[in-house]
Formats: C-alpha cells, structure tokens, sequence
C-alpha cells in the first residue's frame, strides 16, 4: 500500500541523530502523538462520520454481501432443467453453482489487495460492474462450457466484495460498536443460501433456467447505486489525501514489483501457511468450512429429499429454504442477546478496547451444541409417516448454529490479529470455505442414495460433534494459544 509520510508512518533518521518527516528535521514522538489524536478527531476520519454516512456504508454492504451470496444458490433449481437444456449429467450440471461458489475463494486474492491500494469504494464499485456484465453474459449462454466460464468469472468479480467488507467494517465502526454491524453484514451472507432457492425456484419453473439470473441482475441494482453513493473508508488513502491537501510531502508509490510481492505475502502465501500451522486459524477454518460445506450440500440433499420422501415439486422444495433464513434470524438473536447480556458488560471491566477476544465466543458455544442436533434432527426424522414440517425445522436448527459459530468466530479472529495479519486469516478462511462449498454438492446426491438420508445426514452430524469443542477449548485457553502464535497478536486476557 502507498504510505503516506506523516508522523504515524515515518521512517526514523540516523544520519544526525534526528528524525526527519518529508524533509522537516526536528520532530518527536510527541508530535507523532499529536498527529494521531488529531486523526482520531479529523471529521474524515470514517469512524467519526454521522449516522446517514454510515447508514449508507451499512447498506452498500449489506446489499453487496447479500448479491454476492444469493448468486450461489439462486440457480440451484435450475439444474434439472440445466441437464436437459445441454444434455449433460446431474454432476456436470452441477458445476455452474460449484464454480461459481470456488471463484468467491479467489477473487478476493486480488479485489483484497487492491482495495488497499486504489481504495475500497473503487474496488466495489468496479467489482459489482464486471459481476453484472458477466451475470448478463451467462443469462444468454447458448452451451454449457461457457455457462461454467462466465459463471465462474461473475463469482470471481463478485467475490472481492464478499472479503472486503471485514476492513469496512473495522475502518468505520469502533470495536465496541463493531459486533452487531457484523451480524447483520454476515446475516447478508447466510440469508442469500437460504432465499437463493426460493427465488430460484419460482423463476425456474414458471419462465426457465435463464430467468434466475435476470433475477440477480435486478437485485444487483441496490448494491451498485450504493456503492456509487458511499465514501472511501480505507484510513491510509485517506491520510494520504488529507496530506497532500495540506500540501504535506508524500513519499512515492511503491514500485509494481514491490506490490505484488506483498499481495501474494497477504492474501496467498501467508493464508495458506496460517491454515496449516496457525491452531486458531486452522480449527476455526476447518469448523465453518465444515458449516458452510453442510450448507451448500443441502442444496442437493433438500430437493433429494424432500421429492423423495414427500414428492415436493420444485418450488415446494425452494420454499423449505425459508427454514435457513428463520435459523439464520435465530442466530443473530442469539449473537445480539449475548453481545449485549454479556460482551458489553464486559467492557467495563477492562481497559478501553481491550476486552480479551474470548469473550467474542459466547454464541459460538450455543451453536456449536445447536447445529448437530439439527443434522440428526434431519436426518433421522425426513421419512414417511412424519410431518414434513419436521425435517424442515431441523434445517432451521443447523442455520441457527451455523450463523452462531461462523458470526463470532470471524469476530474473534478480528479482534485477535492485528494489522494485515487480520486480512490473511480472513483469506484463509475464505479458501477453506468456499472450497468445502464448492466440493460437498458434488457428491451430496451419491451419498444420500448410497448412504440414506438417515445416515448421510448422520456423518455429517458426527463431523460437528468432533469439532465441537473448539470454541470451548479457545475460550478457556485461547490466551495462552495467543502467547504461542507465530503471528502478531493481542496479549490482554
């Protein structure tokens, strides 16, 4: 990223014993300190802006992280009719939502960076453009193959705005006040699965397998207008138009070279190795993978099902994803109750914002016990002989876990990792996520036939309850895990 030369980001001078700021000799630590608390009071700073400012910032998420996520599951519906259009297996068919769901793990390895160089509102604004042209694209595809293209390359562009949002939300909105603006940014994510079908559903059966993306190119509308509306949030790009507007020196940009060094160091090598060999990384990644893996199989495994075991049609089987966005409000309720019963409570007990991040935790040990019940729930109770409703509110159950641990634990890691580490862990998290996603559909369908319903749903079930004492084990000692890590950290517990 470009740095701006002003006395939070200066290089010290040795030659003469002084320090130097843009050629001005003779500054000290106290006026770095001055420079500081005069940003922390600059009126451009984002964290001070008024309400409709950030309404508006609110919104353009919201409605970005809602696109990018309903986009996954709207063409579910349509695979049967994808098959018959272009002649190709129920797998094959497939492909065009799995795709779509792998190419969200990797836009961000670039729209990330380079929000931090050209700034964030660029970046969404760009993004969410290329997303519709593409989308328009495959609206009007005339074969299968460049379906898949297209379809991948509009999860590519709209994948960065997905990622991005997590630095948004932390340039405009204090730690104290940052919990339940992240619930209902990441309840964007979840309620997208769950009314991506429904939608779908309806468009596929009564206009055809091209109507699900018209659909989207009317939902992206709220996000680009707001997009187009909303600020720069993005602090060092701001500092540094600030200092040229002083007429302050800046340094140069970085050379090219030197960028793309740093963004394959952040958002590549450095993701890939914290999966491996960071625990918090790791085990918080493989958890909401896990979640997120279950989710998007039940794209499969619902309409199985559901036609199956009650003979639902397609739209019937679409409105059952209601039960995901009721889980899904069930969860943020429990992440509300706990942040104000509990996290903000808290507050007074510590240091100004130095509530260790634990405490973020408290939902994520109520989902973690939530979403297996829902899993066997499912499972052992989608037969004949008992209410549909039944299976039905068991999904709700698993979304409700899901939200839970997904919500907090992404509130963890923020609050635990400082400076560009926090986009790293975030990188990493995208990767296994969205590779689980893309993966479980695959084979959901082989597996329930194979297995059962009772028994697929069942290994799944018994995936979570191995992985369910992690929020647990991180509560009661995730301070000496902190201590441990090879990355920067907080160290207040």
């Amino acid at each position: 990223m470009e740095r701006v030369v002003l006395p939070v980001d200066i290089e010290a001078s040795s030659t003469d014993g002084n320090n130097t700021v843009g050629g001005a000799r003779g500054a000290t630590s106290t006026d770095f300190e001055k420079e500081d608390d005069a940003w922390d009071k600059n009126p451009e700073n984002p964290l001070n802006w008024g309400p409709r400012t950030k309404f508006i910032q609110i919104a353009m998420l919201s409605s970005a992280t809602f696109l990018g996520s309903v986009a996954t599951s709207i063409v579910s519906p349509s695979v049967a009719y994808v098959m018959l259009e272009f002649s190709v297996s129920r797998t094959v068919a497939i492909l065009c939502l799995a795709l779509y769901v792998l190419a969200l793990a990797f836009g961000p390895v670039i729209g990330g960076p380079l929000s931090e160089t050209i700034g964030r509102r660029y970046v969404y604004i760009g993004c969410i453009l290329t997303g519709v042209l593409f989308t328009i694209g495959a609206s009007q595809a005339t074969n299968f193959a460049a379906l898949c293209v297209l379809r991948f390359f509009s999860g590519f562009c709209w994948g960065p705005a997905l990622a991005v949002t997590a630095g948004s939300i932390i340039e405009v909105f204090r730690a104290e006040a940052r919990g339940p603006v992240s619930a209902i940014i990441v309840l964007m994510a979840f309620l997208g699965p769950g009314l991506g079908p429904v939608i779908g559903a309806f468009a596929v059966s009564r206009h055809g397998w091209r109507w699900p993306y018209y659909c989207l190119l009317v939902i992206s509308a709220a996000p680009l207008t707001l997009s187009i509306l909303s600020k720069e949030t993005f602090h060092p790009l701001l500092r540094r138009r600030l200092a040229k507007s002083r007429g302050e020196l800046v340094s140069p940009s970085q050379p090219l070279s030197m960028r793309l060094r740093e963004f394959a160091l952040v958002s590549v090598i450095r993701p890939v190795r914290m999966l491996v060999l960071e625990p918090i990384v790791t085990f918080i990644c493989l958890y909401v993978a896990l979640g997120f893996g279950t989710l998007f199989s039940f794209f499969a495994a619902v309409p199985y099902t559901f036609a199956s075991v009650y003979r639902f049609d397609v739209e019937q089987c679409g409105l059952v994803f209601l039960a995901v966005v009721i889980g899904c409000f069930l969860g943020l309720i429990t992440i509300v109750v706990c942040d104000k019963m509990i996290y903000q409570k808290k507050i007074s007990q510590f240091p100004p914002n130095k509530v260790p991040p634990e405490h973020r935790l408290y939902a994520a040990m109520v989902g973690s016990l939530v979403l297996p019940i829902g899993l066997f729930w499912f499972g052992w109770s989608a037969r004949a002989g008992v209410s549909w409703a039944s299976p039905a509110a068991a999904i709700s159950f698993f979304a409700w876990g899901n939200i839970s641990i997904f919500i907090t634990t992404f509130q963890y890691k923020t609050d635990t990792y400082t400076g560009n580490v926090i986009a790293s862990a975030a990188s990493a998290n995208s990767l296994a996520r969205y590779g689980f996603a893309a993966a479980f559909p695959l084979f959901t369908v082989q597996m329930y036939q194979k297995l059962g319903i009772s028994w697929a749903s069942s290994l799944l079930g018994f995936f979570s309850l191995v992985l369910l004492p992690v929020p647990w084990v991180l509560f009661k000692y995730g301070p000496r895990i902190r201590a441990k890590s090879q990355y920067e950290t907080v160290q207040y517990s």
